[in-house]
This record gives C-alpha cells, structure tokens and sequence, in this order.
C-alpha cells in the first residue's frame, strides 16, 4: 500500500490550522501544523514533506518569506499560498518563486484547495518519475552502454566527459558501424543540455529538397502538400542538441544553408520570410575523410571548420580487439533479457572467432553476428558454429585466384557474380542504406545504383 502524502500546514490561526488539518486528514493525507514561519522552518528540520501549505500573512514572517527560504535551503517538495486578501503582484511573486498555486480563501476555497493539492502532488510524481527515467536513461544510452577497456576507448571515454560539459560544436567520425550516434548521445547526456530534446536526422537520406524542409520546417502553401506550418528539427531540438549524422552526404546548396544557420543561430522556414532564434548544439558525424572532400571541393572548407571545432574519432573494432569480448558478452546477455533464452556463455573458440575476425562492419557486424548466433544455437552455450570464420573477404581487401579450371572459364559471368556478392554483402553490412554501401564499395552513389539495376537487385 502507498504510503501517504505528508503536509505541512502553516497559519496563525489556530481555527484555520484545525479545520484544514480535519479536513485533509479525511483526504487520507499525514498533516502536521505550524502556528508561524520560525516553527514551520524547525518543523521542517527534522521531517520531510511533499507539500506545505501556507497562510501569506502572518505576524514574524510571510509564507512568500517561507517559500523562499524552503527553496534556498533545497525542499524539492509543492507549495501552495493560501490568503484572504487578494494580491496580483503577490500571485505572481508566489508563482515566480515555484510555488504551484495560490489560492483566495473564499466561501468554497477547500473544495479548490483539495483539487489543487491532489494536482500537486500529482505533478511531484511525475516530476520524480522523470527524473528517475531520465537517470536510468543515461545509464542505457550514455556512457555506461560505452563499452570498452581498451586504451583507445578509455580516452575517447574521457574526451566525451570534457566534450559534455561545453557547448561546442564536434564532428564526431569512425567507419561505418562504429556506434557515431551512440557518441553523440553520450556527450548530449553528459551537457547541461540533457533535459531537453536530442534529435537525430540522417543527411544522407534525404534529397536536398527535402532535407532543407526536414532541417529548417516550411509554412503552408510552401509546396504541394504543405497543408499546415510545420516546425523543422532545429526548432524541436531548440534549447537541446541535433546530430547531423553522414553530414558529408549533403549537396553544396544545403551546406550553405546549415552554414548560415550555424553563423547566425537562426533559421528560415521553407516559403517563410521570418528570422526564428534557434539555440540548439551541434554535433555532426561522418565516415569519409572531409578534408579530402574539400581538398576535392566537394564540402565547403567554411563549412568544415565550423562543425570540426572539437573532432572526435571512434576507432574500428579490429584496432581494439580487447573489447571484443566484453561486447560479445553485453550483447548475450542483452539478448538472453530480450529474446526469453538462457545461454550462459561463449565457448572458447567462439570467442577465438570472434577475437580474430577483422569486423569490416565494426560494432554493428558484431552485434548482428551475435544475434544470428543466438537464435540458431541450441545448447546452453554459445558455440562458433553459426559465427563468421572469417574466410569471407572484407571489403576493402582482396584475393587472387591461382587456380584456373583445365577447361577454362567463363570470366566475365565468374566476375560479374562476385561483384553481385559484394554489392549484396555491402547493403547487408550498412542496413539496406545504399549511400553507406556504396561507400562501403569505394564507389559513387550513381555507380552503385547501376550495378543495382544491372544485376536485378532489390533496392
């Protein structure tokens, strides 16, 4: 059974404190009095309260004087001001202060004062409900779902917690597969900023047309369809953090126009005339090398400098294969949690396979290659039967073949099903995202879309 609520009431009279303490009692609350400002402050000393109610006038002190001081001393609890004689400045001096209501002591003012504390103390909970999945949230999304002990991921670690507590902008970058949004949530998390709106857009899926609209929001009648005004991401993510993920993928024209809103801190709506104030942190992330690109003008070098203020590089998983274990053993048990199985460990020549595996794919590959595993095993121990074994060729790496057939073959058909087989693997690895498979293959987005259509594969 809940336990119930305690208040505090405080008021000079003493039929006042009687009658409010009767009739809350019957609400089922714990009720306490206070006659005056210096009890009510001793009173307080020694119990905690979720909600005091106070008289304004009274003769050592106010309850305006009460709430103040209750508030610099850290009770985190509700307030509400009872009074018989009505105020506007007072009212609103009450409700700058934080308290949640103030309340004329009229002819039916206990009806209004039990609705009014049963939605205080209503907004407490929910207010420590948020706290409390706020907490827990940055145990599962911030750096305690980081793992690693290598050296490398102990100074990225310690780089996130400097990063966090600035406002600056960071271009966070790493192959594909490296966890780019997990770092940017983990900085988000540990900013002044982690209460409010972390919005994620990725700028590689969307034309520029699109993406603008998507970015900056549009008003009605803007284009076809535009029914309605609509806020973009950078006025939802306005007094929090947006991440720009595949920043790299975005045309000339939109890099002038993030430039701009990164300079001026403001943004225009599509069809809109209007300058809106936007105070939002930026963090960008990428998996090409965008000094070449502007070595290559193909991204702006303004535009560079601004997202790269503090770079932060996650480094692949083959150059840190002492975390390959202890990921390996997060994501069983993850899954043992998720999946309403129990496989209480990795055999050792899993683990061997999986140490020695080069993970073109990173974390991502490991932890699809994981769950693979999981679902087909059938013993209480995870065995390497179903793990890669690493003798197919990682992109990026190739194999001669030595052996031609006595009869000859057919060269053209033998190269066309292996290029067939990577295009495959490559919008296997990169989740169905052809921009990152393409990527993935060292080729432009046009080339690989031609080889899609030029081998029947399912976009």
């Amino acid at each position: 059974m809940p336990t119930a609520a305690r208040l505090l009431i405080v008021d000079d009279e003493r039929s006042i404190r009687e009658l409010l303490e009767i009739f809350l009692r019957k609400e089922g609350y714990e009720v306490r009095t206070a006659p005056s400002v210096s009890e009510a402050l001793t009173v307080i000393k020694s119990i905690e309260f979720d909600l005091i109610v106070s008289d304004i006038r009274m003769p050592d002190m106010t309850g305006i004087d009460l709430l103040r001081t209750v508030r610099s001393n850290g009770f985190n609890g509700q307030f509400i001001l009872l009074t018989a004689f009505a105020s506007a400045d007072a009212a609103i001096q009450a409700l700058k202060m934080g308290a949640f209501d103030y309340i004329l002591k009229t002819e039916n003012y206990l009806e209004e004062l039990k609705v009014v504390v049963r939605h205080a103390l209503e907004n407490r909970r929910l207010r420590e409900e948020n706290t409390y999945l706020r907490r827990e949230f940055k145990k599962t999304h911030g750096l305690g779902s980081m793992i690693g002990k290598s050296t490398a991921m102990q100074e990225l670690f310690k780089m996130i917690e400097v990063v966090g507590a600035t406002n600056s902008t960071v271009l966070v970058t790493g192959e594909s597969g490296t966890g780019k949004e997990l770092v940017a949530k983990a900085i988000h998390l540990t900013s002044p900023r982690a209460d409010d709106a972390f919005v994620s857009v990725n700028c590689g899926a969307f034309p520029e047309t699109l993406l603008e609209s998507e970015l900056f929001g549009y008003m009605k009648g803007a284009f076809t369809g535009a029914a309605a005004n609509k806020k973009g991401l950078f006025e939802v993510a306005d007094g929090g953090t947006i991440f720009l993920d595949e920043v790299g993928e975005m045309s000339s024209g939109m890099q002038v126009k993030l430039l701009r809103a990164i300079q001026e801190r403001t943004i225009r709506r599509v069809g809109g005339t209007d300058e809106l104030a936007v105070d939002v942190r930026i963090i960008a992330a990428t998996n090409r090398d965008l000094s070449a690109m502007v070595a290559e003008n193909q991204f702006r070098e303004d535009l560079y400098y601004r997202i790269s203020v503090i770079p932060l590089e996650i480094p692949p998983l083959r150059h840190r294969r002492d975390d390959i274990p202890l990921l390996a053993n997060h994501f069983l048990s993850r899954l043992n949690t998720t999946m309403k199985k129990d496989i209480e460990r990795i055999s050792e020549a899993a683990l061997k396979r999986l140490e020695t595996y080069d993970w073109p794919g990173n974390v991502r590959e490991l932890e699809n290659a994981m769950e693979r595993a999981f679902i087909l095993e059938t013993s209480r121990e995870l065995t390497d039967s179903f793990l890669p074994d690493g003798s197919s060729v990682p992109v990026g790496s190739f194999k001669v073949v030595a052996d031609l057939p006595a009869d000859g073959m057919d060269l053209e058909a033998y190269v066309e099903n292996i290029q067939k087989g990577f295009l495959e693997e490559a919008l296997r690895r990169s989740n169905g995202v052809q921009v990152k498979a393409a990527q993935l293959l060292r080729m432009s987005y046009r080339s690989f879309r031609h080889y899609l259509q030029k081998y029947c594969i399912p976009a």
